[in-house]
């Protein structure tokens, strides 16, 4: 039988999603104490790899059960997990049905206050700047809409075969005070380190370290940037995931209500 597990997780404290040998990681915590419940190695198998310190507001896994379950799961697994990872569901599935190679689409919002916020340092990154450019990174914004390759935002390009992208949304939202921002991408695939050099090239733009010609010519591939600079990982939450065969809303909005009143 096969099951997906319907997750959140403050990835504060762990070295990303996927297992890594000596460091703490979210598979690790879930796949230990599955170990408990069911007396034998199950593996959780992510829809997706995340950074250290990133996190995600809607996340699955599958595991695979030798027979139907029979107790409450979703139950047992949160009175014993960490405060910081949830299961949100437990939802039986076929057998042919997989957390990451159905994934069609990805959602990844990314947070930033310019303020300094004792109540958002957990969920957001701080950036102590002055006023931002948002006439220009919203320019930015729209040429990354209109790419197709993304070789140069990506931290190890010649691990794929490709590195074409379709990018389904992009867009720059900031509060009233224009202190707090946050950009959403929506992707069929994303590269490695791709959203996090995206955001490090739009604060540059910002703070006019970088013109928007500039920055189209990074895009394709005319100006070389031997170093891929990242933006800092706390501010960057996995917030949705899309399946073509259900609809599930994330059970919140990352960064809960300190941020929902960002505007495009």
């Amino acid at each position: 039988m096969r099951y997906f597990l319907h997750l959140g997780f403050n990835g504060s404290k762990y070295h990303g999603w996927q297992f890594q040998p000596e460091v703490v990681t979210v598979q690790e915590t879930i796949e230990t104490e599955l170990k408990r419940i069911f007396k034998q190695k199950i593996t959780a198998f992510g829809c997706g790899r995340t950074d250290a310190g990133v996190h995600a507001s809607q996340y699955y896994a599958h595991i695979n059960l030798d027979q139907s379950l029979d107790f409450d799961l979703k139950f047992r697994l949160n009175k014993n997990l960490p405060d910081d990872i949830s299961v949100y569901q437990v939802l039986e599935v076929t057998k042919d049905q997989h957390a990451r190679y159905d994934a069609t689409f990805r959602t990844y919002d990314y947070f930033i206050h310019l303020t300094k916020d004792a109540l958002l340092s957990n969920c957001s990154s701080f950036y102590q700047l002055d006023k931002l450019n948002l006439d220009a990174m919203n320019k930015a914004v729209k040429l990354v809409l209109r790419q197709q390759d993304f070789k140069a935002l990506c931290r190890r390009p010649h691990i794929y075969k490709h590195t074409l992208c379709e990018v389904t949304n992009a867009a720059l939202f900031t509060n009233k005070a224009t202190d707090r921002l946050r950009f959403t991408i929506t992707a069929n695939r994303f590269l490695h380190g791709m959203i996090r050099i995206i955001v490090y090239y739009l604060l540059q733009i910002g703070t006019g370290r970088l013109s928007i010609v500039e920055f189209d010519k990074i895009l394709q591939g005319e100006r070389n940037e031997k170093r891929k600079r990242l933006a800092k990982p706390n501010g960057l939450y996995l917030s949705r995931i899309e399946y073509p065969y259900f609809e599930n809303e994330p059970r919140h909005h990352p960064g809960g209500s300190l941020l929902l009143d960002l505007e495009p």
